[in-house]
């Protein structure tokens, strides 16, 4: 499909989506290229712009295309994928696929445990737990906003380490010996706000994923509650399930 037919039974905005989707597979229009904007669209194919802006609303929505305010609207890069079966850290996720991981700490600090955290951590609310705020970035691409809370016995010795430069997991089990065992993970779709938004460098309302993720040592005890909001266009999550085989 290269044209819009009027007399077809297909949405004008449909069929604008399935010429788009067709300049992507065909590698005509290849990620990070700029798409044209609504008024070009609607000129070459004789629609509204708003016609032309639900077309690109959904494909936004779909993670084909995404937003920099001022700037308009890319095709997306290929998704990264992290699976929920192994528990990584995000330098090694993006480490395997061949990218180059990257950290900017906006924040890192001593707090007091407020009482959601400190019910996730098994701690009284109000105990000093180390909090470190960060942008992660793959190959210079803002890809998430992080905020990690950590207990364990003088955890303000993080405040100390180059946490731009180094893994936290790695630091966390080979120079404080706590072995991290398994995590219980939540994910939750939504939208960015304002603040996020600038961060990640995509225009505030896009699609976002919000993760919360508790990380226990060993003995089951919780030594990190971590919250995340992802690009929606830029991440994926991946895990295998098996359905239950019921006894006859």
């Amino acid at each position: 499909m290269s044209a819009i037919h009027r007399n077809s039974p297909l949405p004008r905005y449909f069929q604008l989506k399935e010429i788009m989707r067709e300049r992507i597979r065909t590698g005509e229009w290849k990620p990070g290229d700029l798409i044209p904007s609504e008024r070009e669209l609607g000129e070459t194919y004789g629609i509204s712009r708003m016609t032309a802006r639900q077309a690109i609303t959904e494909l936004v929505n779909e993670g084909l295309f995404y937003r920099e305010q001022g700037k308009g609207t890319f095709v997306s890069q290929g998704k990264i994928t992290q699976q929920l079966i192994h528990l990584t850290g995000f330098t090694e996720d993006i480490s395997a696929r061949g990218q180059r991981p990257s950290t900017k700490v906006i924040k890192a600090s001593m707090h007091p445990a407020d009482d959601a955290t400190a019910e996730k951590l098994r701690i009284n609310p109000g105990t000093p737990i180390f909090r470190l705020q960060r942008l992660r970035l793959a190959d210079d691409e803002p890809l998430a906003i992080e905020l990690s809370q950590i207990i364990f016995k003088d955890c303000e010795r993080l405040l100390e380490e180059n946490l731009e430069q180094n893994s936290l997991y790695r630091l966390l089990e080979n120079k404080y010996g706590i072995t991290l065992m398994e995590a219980d993970q939540e994910i939750e779709a939504g939208l960015a706000s304002n603040e996020d938004a600038q961060q990640l460098k995509i225009a505030p309302g896009s699609a976002v994923l919000y993760t919360r993720r508790v990380t226990y040592t060993e003995r089951n005890q919780p030594v990190e509650y971590a919250r995340a909001v992802y690009c929606g266009h830029k991440y994926t999550f991946y895990t295998h399930m098996r359905r239950e085989q019921l006894v006859p």
